[in-house]
């Protein structure tokens, strides 16, 4: 799945792939700066914000460095039903961003198609799952205390210019839930400085950081940041512990009462049983299982009321896996592991590129009933058919007329 924003990250950090991620702190700047308004504007952050019904914490709102009670910036709307719910009050959030303050929105990529688009091509990228959170400062408003993340980020600099100040590691790798806190700031500082429109930050896991506008002034600043979570050592054994279920020795009660040689051969056969699980459950499989087995996600299904589709786009979390048998072609995904008949095989990869594709090309091209394989593909929750909302997160962010094969 080609996408410009994986192309221009790639070129902003001087990385080839998605092994950067997790490495050493890096920044840059994206060649092609349409690509920001392109991605998201805050007028269009502001619209999102107004049309959905949103509350904390996923829709915050900061102002003196403090965050405001929900009160201060939504208000109760009631339907004419009598149905109350959380909205944005507008004119309160307009006087804040007036006076300077900080409006955060956790994972617009499930309100807005670009987001989206742009959060399944950096995950068919990185095979990690990811989020995008947005952040609109104005002002001279404060930003987030000096803080760590659990998880890698790459932020963009979408508009305005916000001062940064990056700082290393005090714990080296230090996970959500944790055998030690990891509360005091190093003293090392990475880099400080300013992130100006198309400007691009990657931040390792654990690096302490800060952003701030309180020396800016008037102004303002839109940045997004995409959360890479990747797996760990602890992922792997927490799945392992998950088969080990499937064992009837570990579904039993632990021997807290027997002799002590009836427990010390109960802990004998559980560690061989342990054992040999880790050669049975290698890594490998842990991250090929965790991508298999997505299930698939929400998406327009109109089942041919309104007429056969005539365009469809894969959207499962990663690529699908297509493999070609002697006379067979199966696709895993979404849980399942359908067959098909050899012959399909051109036509599956074009339709699960990653890109919209329109089936009477692919029918022409390959010689295939694409009508008939899309609804299969649909029916199983690996494609979906395009929307002019969803057909609207690829527009100038993909390549036009070309298509990415499958894995």
């Amino acid at each position: 799945m080609d996408h410009y924003l994986v192309q221009a990250i790639e070129k902003a950090l001087g990385w080839t792939g998605a092994n950067g991620l997790g490495g050493l702190f890096t920044r840059g700047s994206v060649p092609d700066l349409d690509l920001c308004s392109r991605l998201l504007t805050p007028e269009k952050l502001l619209d999102v914000i107004m049309r959905r019904s949103l509350a904390p914490p996923q829709f915050r709102c900061f102002h003196n460095g403090e965050e405001l009670h929900p009160d201060a910036y939504l208000t109760q709307v009631v339907t004419r039903r009598g149905q109350t719910l959380p909205a944005a009050n507008m004119d309160r959030l307009g006087q804040y961003l007036r006076a300077g303050c900080t409006v955060v929105l956790d994972a617009m990529d499930s309100f807005d198609p670009t987001m989206e688009v742009a959060c399944r091509a950096l995950q068919w990228w990185s095979h990690e799952l990811v989020q995008v959170n947005t952040y609109l400062t104005t002002n001279d408003a404060e930003g987030f205390k000096l803080h760590w993340d659990d998880h890698d980020v790459v932020i963009v600099q979408i508009a305005g210019e916000k001062s940064w100040e990056v700082r290393g590691q005090s714990r080296v790798a230090p996970m959500y839930v944790d055998a030690a806190p990891n509360q005091k700031a190093p003293e090392e500082i990475l880099w400080s400085g300013t992130m100006r429109m198309g400007d691009v930050m990657h931040i390792p896991r654990g690096c302490w950081h800060q952003a701030t506008r309180s020396d800016r002034g008037e102004g303002y600043s839109l940045h997004v940041t995409f959360g890479f979570q990747k797996r760990t050592g602890v992922d792997w054994l927490t799945w392992l512990a998950d088969h080990s279920r499937e064992d009837e020795l570990f579904r039993h009660d632990l021997d807290r009462w027997g002799t002590p040689d009836e427990r010390a051969d109960q802990e004998a056969k559980l560690v061989d049983i342990a054992s040999q699980m880790l050669a049975d459950y290698p890594v490998d499989a842990y991250l090929t299982a965790r991508e298999d087995l997505r299930p698939p996600p929400r998406y327009v299904a109109t089942g041919g009321v309104f007429g056969p589709p005539t365009q469809v786009v894969c959207v499962t979390d990663f690529p699908p896996r297509v493999e070609r048998h002697q006379s067979d072609v199966t696709v895993t995904a979404v849980g399942k592991k359908t067959t098909f008949n050899a012959r399909a095989e051109r036509a599956l990869r074009l339709l699960l590129s990653g890109h919209p594709v329109e089936l009477a090309e692919v029918a022409e091209e390959t010689g295939v009933d694409a009508t008939e394989l899309a609804g299969v593909l649909i029916k199983e929750g690996l494609c979906a058919e395009v929307t002019e909302a969803l057909s609207s997160g690829y527009t100038g962010l993909i390549p036009t007329g070309s298509y990415s094969n499958a894995r």
